[in-house]
């Protein structure tokens, strides 16, 4: 990218989302517990995504995509780590269209069964997310089906944003936000919303050190792919960026930082001594950011815990690496 574009999300689009989307995945709640905010050593809200129907952030985006599709629309096809491909699949079974979601061979079966459990069809094939996601693109040619990707339909992002109106709308003000990087859609509708609504407000990326592909994008202001990920956080395991998300971010975004496993696993062990919540690597990113970067810790600190697909195991088996 050789020009700064213009970021194709704009506030009266998010909304707009906002009248698509089911209550049930709005206004989640924003908890601020002293506990925790002593221990990242900033004053720190956290917006938690977890407790809606599909368990994470992405039910916002989907229903606002699935609840703007033309009526002839019967059939869709995406690829997804896990949560994006559940809520593909909830929200599109109540519009009676069916969901065929490609995943990663080594994808979380925790992720996958519900998935299968929200009616969704499911279909593993590639070494990772990016692979998969070829590999639907093809399907979806081939059957002249709709392709859906995230990070690339506006009306996704648009919906993710909905959360920043509801930070904005609790009249707490936010001096930064730490925001967990992945395809792009998230960090893109709540930095739109958010650089129009609080411009003062530092909003910051959070990526994994072992997928930087989105970070290294976002600083060098062009696509930079990367040959493989290595990261627990498959919510945010990017290894080929999208070019339009990317372009969203590329005006609204303050800085993008990278956060080791070691440092999500201490984020994953703090979030749920002092919470009892139990949520996946990525959702804990802004977490980790604080704990890697004490110059982040700028007046109040808010992140969204973006998704809690994980099973107990998971969470224990992590918690037991660190020494």
């Amino acid at each position: 990218m050789n020009t700064r574009p213009t970021c194709r999300i704009s506030t009266q689009a998010i909304e707009q989302a906002r009248h698509r989307i089911a209550q049930e995945f709005l206004d989640s709640r924003q908890i601020e517990d002293m506990q925790l905010s002593r221990a990242v050593g900033a004053r720190f809200l956290c917006k938690v995504e977890t407790e809606n129907p599909v368990g994470s952030f992405k039910g916002r985006g989907a229903e606002s995509f699935i609840q703007a599709l033309p009526d002839h629309i019967r059939s869709i096809v995406t690829a997804s780590a896990g949560n994006f491909g559940l809520a593909m699949a909830y929200a599109a079974r109540r519009r009676g269209i069916m969901a065929t979601v490609y995943a990663a061979e080594n994808a979380s079966p925790v992720k996958l069964q519900r998935i299968r459990a929200a009616g969704g069809r499911v279909i593993q094939s590639g070494k990772d997310f990016d692979e998969a996601k070829a590999h639907a693109r093809r399907a979806a040619e081939n059957e002249r089906t709709p392709f859906v990707e995230d990070g690339l339909e506006p009306e996704i992002t648009a919906g993710a944003g909905t959360m920043a109106m509801e930070i904005t709308a609790s009249g707490q003000r936010i001096d930064t936000m730490l925001v967990p990087l992945g395809n792009g859609a998230l960090l893109g509708g709540i930095a739109c919303w958010f650089k129009s609504r609080s411009p003062a407000t530092r909003i910051i990326g959070v990526s994994a050190a072992g997928a930087p592909a989105m970070a290294l994008s976002w600083r060098s202001h062009t696509v930079q792919s990367t040959a493989s990920v290595n990261t627990i956080a498959d919510g945010i395991a990017v290894r080929v960026p999208v070019p339009e998300a990317l372009a969203d971010l590329e005006t609204v975004v303050d800085d993008v930082v990278l956060v080791t496993d070691h440092a999500l696993k201490l984020a994953l062990k703090l979030f749920h001594e002092h919470l009892g919540l139990i949520v996946e690597p990525s959702a804990v990113a802004g977490i980790a950011a604080l704990l890697s970067d004490s110059s982040l810790a700028r007046g109040v600190v808010c992140t969204p815990i973006t998704g809690g697909n994980i099973s107990p195991d998971q969470l224990r088996a992590w918690l037991a690496e660190l020494p």
